[in-house]
């Protein structure tokens, strides 16, 4: 017996459909290392060409350069070949940590803004990037779902949501997608969402699903990381953490050699073959790194296979929090 992957996968009872793997573009802005727009604007088009739908981008990617990149790329007639994922709801707080709006002026005055910066009418999924603890959940989607009767969203999501807020969320207008952190390296948080998800019929997308490049073994030691990439701030990535995961990673590149396919092809494998409601989104800024994440599609692991790396890589196992102890107070809400 062998897990299969479908060609399309569903954003929830949202009626829209996707290629079971995405582009996430937040490293098309500066995010990890520096960027280039024109060959973003290229890489965006090749992805398109491989296949890829889902696009996902925020307002806080390069504050606003990100949609603008974006709406650059699918100008000339590729806007209908996708579906275009943006976000909202954090801040710039210069100097310190981003600050948090989940406010209905807010959301209506972001949609806006993404809508000009994007050059289109409507944005196909709408997350909140953030939950903004001083604003009750029912207020920020009451918002979001004002956008959909106008015509400006079709679906809403969550991103980085618990599930008691999804819960609550979903009572006011259906959510199609919580976007969420997962991967063979973070799973807790991921698996405790699935259950409330998979109840309501919402799918997941899972970003970093490459554990931020450390299931492909691109980085071996810090020094691999190129200054000004924010990996360096990761405590995954600490000298003494990273030596623990790449103990691990090594799990996946055993099967990888069985398999005669990229280690990152596997993690991108078996999380596709956790259920046809997970939709990963990897993010790249080269054309060769897009091609092997759609050839994931095309490999098959047995279900010993599958139970081979979940045990081998267990909730909990790695060593590090996923984000900086600061950071970790603004997900999972």
């Amino acid at each position: 017996m062998t897990t299969t992957n479908a060609s399309v996968r569903s954003l929830g009872r949202s009626g829209i459909d996707v290629f079971p793997i995405g582009l996430g573009c937040m490293s098309l802005s500066g995010a990890y290392g520096k960027s280039d727009d024109a060959a973003a604007i290229r890489l965006i088009h090749h992805a398109i060409e491989r296949g890829v739908t889902l696009l996902d981008s925020s307002d806080m990617y390069g504050w606003g350069h990100n949609e603008t990149l974006l709406g650059q790329a699918l100008a000339g007639g590729r806007r209908d070949k996708v579906v275009l994922a943006t976000k909202f709801g954090q801040i710039q707080r210069p100097g310190g940590l981003n600050g948090v709006d989940g406010s209905p002026s807010h959301v209506k005055a972001a949609c806006d803004a993404s809508l000009k910066r994007l050059g289109v009418e409507v944005i196909d999924l709408y997350y909140q990037h953030r939950v903004d603890p001083s604003v009750p959940i029912e207020d920020t989607v009451g918002a979001m779902a004002e956008l959909v009767k106008a015509g400006k969203v079709r679906a809403l999501g969550l991103s980085e949501a618990g599930p008691a807020t999804i819960r609550r969320a979903h009572k006011v207008h259906p959510i199609a997608a919580v976007q969420s952190e997962y991967s063979l390296l973070y799973r807790r948080d991921a698996e405790e969402t699935l259950e409330t998800t998979r109840a309501l019929g919402i799918s997941f997308v899972a970003y970093s699903p490459l554990g931020r490049s450390l299931l492909t073994g691109a980085v071996r030691q810090p020094s691999d990381i190129p200054e000004g990439d924010n990996r360096g701030r990761h405590p995954r990535f600490a000298a003494d953490n990273l030596a623990r995961n790449l103990e691990l990673v090594s799990e996946i590149e055993a099967v990888a050699r069985v398999k005669n396919c990229t280690p990152g092809q596997v993690a991108l494998a078996w999380l596709l073959a956790q259920g046809p409601d997970i939709v990963p989104i990897p993010g790249t800024k080269q054309a060769a790194r897009v091609d092997e994440n759609v050839g994931a599609v095309a490999v098959t692991l047995s279900v010993g296979e599958v139970a081979r790396l979940s045990s081998a890589l267990p909730p909990g196992g790695p060593a590090g929090t996923r984000y900086p102890e600061a950071q970790m107070k603004a997900v999972y809400v």
